[in-house]
C-alpha cells in the first residue's frame, strides 16, 4: 500500500474534479431525471425554476436558486413521483443584447455561446433537470409561437397599435411597460424614466382585468398572500363615478373619474395633465399658449417618479379657460400641471383641495380657494392638512348632513338624472405595451402597407426570422435597428401584393416567459405551440421557484396569457 509518507502526497483525498468528470458522461447517458416515459405510471409532479438569462456565465446566486428546485424535485422523486423538472433559457432581451454590444459581439453568437457555457455549469451542478426538454426563447422554433399568439390576439382586437405618451428609458433607448418602471426608474439600468410620444403595440390586458382579479380567489392558500396582494393592488379596481365637465369654448365635455363624487361641491379648480393632448388643445390660441409651451418642455424632461413625489413643490400654468361644475354651475379655472398623469384615468381631475393633499398643496401654491364639504372638525386652509375621512357633508346643497355612502349614492343619482355623470368602475391596470426598439427580440409579425394598412403575416409564413445582426447598428439610439435591415424589411404586402415594410419593432421579452411553462410539456412539437393533452397531463405547476420581484410582471402576464389561450380553445 502506498502512503503519503512514501510519495509525499495524500492519495486518499476525495478528488472532486476527477470523480465529477468520470461520472458526468454516465449521468448524461443514464438520464436519471428524464420525465414522461410512456410506461411510467407514477403520479406526476411539475417542479419549475424560473429560467436564467444567458448574459454571462452562472454565479453563486444561480447555484443557490437552482439548489432549491433541485432539492424539491429530488424529494418528490424519492417519494415515488414522476417529476418533470425542466430547464431552458430566457434568451432574448436587453441583458444579453447590452452585454454583447459592450463587448463588440454579435448578440446571436454571444447568447448561444453563453447558453453552452451555462449548460456546462449546470451539468457540473448535477441539478436534476430533464435535459430532453431544453429550449431557448431565441430559437425560431420557439418565437414562431410568440408570433402566432400575437396574430390570434390581433385578429380578436386584443393586439392594437396607438400613439401615446410612453415610458422611455434614455439609457436603454427603448420604451418600457408600466410594470417595468420601479419607483420611476428603469428596472434594468435604474435610469430615471421620462415620457415620449410614440406609436406602439399593446396587448389589451385590461379586457381581462375583472377575471384576473376575481379568479385570484382560486389561488387563495396556493399562492403567497403577498403576491396576491401585489397583483390586486396593481390591477387596482375601484368604484366611483365618471363626471362630465363642460369647458367654455369647447364643444365636447371632459370626463373625469373620481372615487369621491360626493365631494363635487368642493371642486374649486380643474387640472389636466400638462403632457396630454387636451392640455395642448386648451392652450392653443389662448393667452397662455407661450407660457404653457415652455412649461410643457420642462415637464417632458421630468421623470414620473418626480411627478408623483408628494413632497415636491407643485407647478402649473393657468390655461385661461374655465370648466363648469355640473352640480352647482360654478365656473372653475382650468390648470395644466405635472402632478396629474396623462395615462391615469382620463388625464384630468376635479380638484377638491380641502380633501386631497396634492390638490391642497397646489391650491396653497397658487392661492386658489379651499372649500370644506366634509366636516372633519378642522379647516385644511388653516392647518395645511387635507381631510379625507368620513363625516357629515356641509356646503353641499342637498347632500348636507349625509355620510359618505349616502352622499355618493345620492350624487350619482343626480348626475344620472341630469346626464352629467354615471357610476363607473376604474382600474389602475393599463394595457401591456410590448413594442421595443431593440434588435434582440421576437419580430412583430405585421406588414405595413400604404394601401392596406396593418396586415398580419400569414400563418404559413411564420416564423418571421430575425435578420443577421452583421451590418446593423445595434447601439441604442431610440429607433429600431431592424429598420436598417432594408432587404429584410422590404416585402410584398400579403393582401394586395404591393410594396410594403415589416414592422421594425420587437416584442417585450415578457411575452417569451408568459407561456414557456406550457411549452415544457411538449417542447419538440413543430406543428403547434403544444399539445393540449400533454399540457393537461402535466399542468398545473406544483412548485414554482423564483423571486417575488416577478410577482407583478411575469406572473400577471402569465395569468393573462393563460386566460387568452383558454378563450382561444
Amino acid at each position: 500500500m502506498t502512503t503519503s509518507a512514501d510519495t509525499g502526497h495524500d492519495d486518499t483525498r476525495y478528488d472532486v474534479e476527477a470523480i465529477q468528470e468520470r461520472w458526468l458522461p454516465v449521468w448524461d447517458e443514464l438520464a436519471p431525471f428524464r420525465s414522461g416515459l410512456p410506461d411510467d405510471q407514477r403520479p406526476k409532479k411539475y417542479v419549475l425554476d424560473m429560467f436564467p438569462y444567458p448574459s454571462g456565465d452562472l454565479h453563486m446566486g444561480h447555484a443557490e436558486a437552482y439548489a432549491l428546485g433541485d432539492v424539491i424535485a429530488r424529494y418528490w422523486v424519492q417519494r415515488g413521483f414522476n417529476v418533470m423538472h425542466p430547464i431552458g433559457w430566457d434568451a432574448f432581451g436587453l441583458p444579453a443584447e447590452n452585454a454583447a454590444i459592450r463587448r463588440g459581439e454579435d448578440p446571436v453568437r454571444w447568447t448561444y455561446d453563453n447558453i453552452v457555457q451555462q449548460k456546462a455549469s449546470m451539468r457540473r451542478y448535477a441539478c436534476s433537470f430533464d435535459w430532453d426538454r431544453v429550449f431557448n426563447t431565441c430559437d425560431p422554433e420557439y418565437y414562431h409561437w410568440n408570433q402566432w399568439f400575437f396574430l390570434q390576439m390581433f385578429r380578436r382586437g386584443l393586439a392594437y397599435r396607438k400613439a401615446s405618451n410612453v415610458n422611455w428609458c434614455p439609457e436603454c433607448q427603448t420604451v418600457l411597460a408600466n410594470e417595468q418602471v420601479i419607483a420611476g426608474q428603469c428596472e434594468r439600468c435604474d435610469s430615471n424614466v421620462t415620457k415620449k410620444k410614440l406609436t406602439q403595440w399593446y396587448l389589451k390586458i385590461t379586457d381581462y382585468a375583472d377575471r384576473l382579479l376575481d379568479d385570484m380567489q382560486q389561488l387563495e392558500g396556493k399562492w403567497p398572500e403577498k403576491v396576491l396582494l401585489m397583483q390586486r393592488n396593481w390591477i387596482g379596481r375601484s368604484t366611483g363615478a365618471e363626471v362630465h365637465f363642460e369647458i367654455e369654448g369647447r364643444e365636447e365635455p371632459v370626463t373625469v373619474y373620481t372615487t369621491r363624487p360626493d365631494t363635487l361641491y368642493g371642486a374649486t379648480f380643474f387640472v389636466v395633465a400638462a403632457d396630454s393632448d387636451l392640455a395642448s388643445e386648451l392652450a392653443a390660441e389662448s393667452p397662455a399658449q407661450a407660457e404653457f409651451s415652455d412649461y410643457l418642455d420642462k415637464v417632458k424632461q421630468t421623470s414620473e417618479m418626480d411627478r408623483l413625489d408628494s413632497s415636491r413643490a407643485k407647478t402649473g400654468v393657468f390655461l385661461q379657460r374655465y370648466a363648469i361644475n355640473p352640480v352647482n354651475g360654478e365656473r372653475i379655472p382650468v390648470w395644466a400641471s405635472d402632478y396629474v398623469l396623462a395615462d391615469y384615468g382620463t388625464g384630468a381631475i376635479m380638484a377638491v383641495p380641502a380633501h386631497d393633499q396634492r390638490d391642497l398643496d397646489f391650491a396653497r401654491t397658487f392661492d386658489l380657494p379651499v372649500r370644506v364639504v366634509v366636516d372633519a372638525g378642522e379647516d385644511p386652509a388653516v392647518t395645511g392638512e387635507a381631510t379625507a375621512d368620513d363625516g357629515p357633508h356641509v356646503n353641499s346643497g342637498p347632500l348636507d348632513g349625509m355620510n359618505k355612502d349616502e352622499a355618493i349614492a345620492a350624487i350619482i343619482e343626480v348626475l344620472a338624472e341630469r346626464g352629467t355623470g354615471e357610476e363607473a368602475v376604474n382600474y389602475r391596470l393599463r394595457d401591456w405595451l410590448i413594442s421595443r426598439q431593440r434588435y434582440w427580440g421576437t419580430p412583430i409579425p405585421i406588414t405595413h402597407c400604404p394601401s392596406c394598412g396593418e396586415v398580419p403575416v400569414p400563418d404559413e409564413q411564420l416564423p418571421v426570422v430575425l435578420p443577421p445582426a452583421e451590418g446593423l447598428d445595434l447601439k441604442p439610439k431610440g429607433t429600431s435597428p431592424l429598420g436598417g435591415a432594408v432587404a429584410w424589411a422590404t416585402v410584398d404586402c400579403p393582401q394586395c401584393g404591393g410594396e410594403a415594410t415589416r414592422d421594425p419593432d420587437t416584442m417585450d421579452t415578457f411575452v417569451d416567459s408568459s407561456w414557456y411553462y406550457l411549452r415544457y410539456a411538449d417542447p419538440n412539437n413543430h406543428a403547434a405551440a403544444f399539445d393540449p393533452e400533454l399540457v393537461r397531463e402535466w399542468l398545473p405547476v406544483d412548485q414554482y421557484v423564483g423571486g417575488v420581484t416577478h410577482a407583478i410582471l411575469h406572473l400577471l402576464y402569465s395569468r393573462f396569457f393563460t386566460k387568452v389561450l383558454n378563450d382561444l380553445g
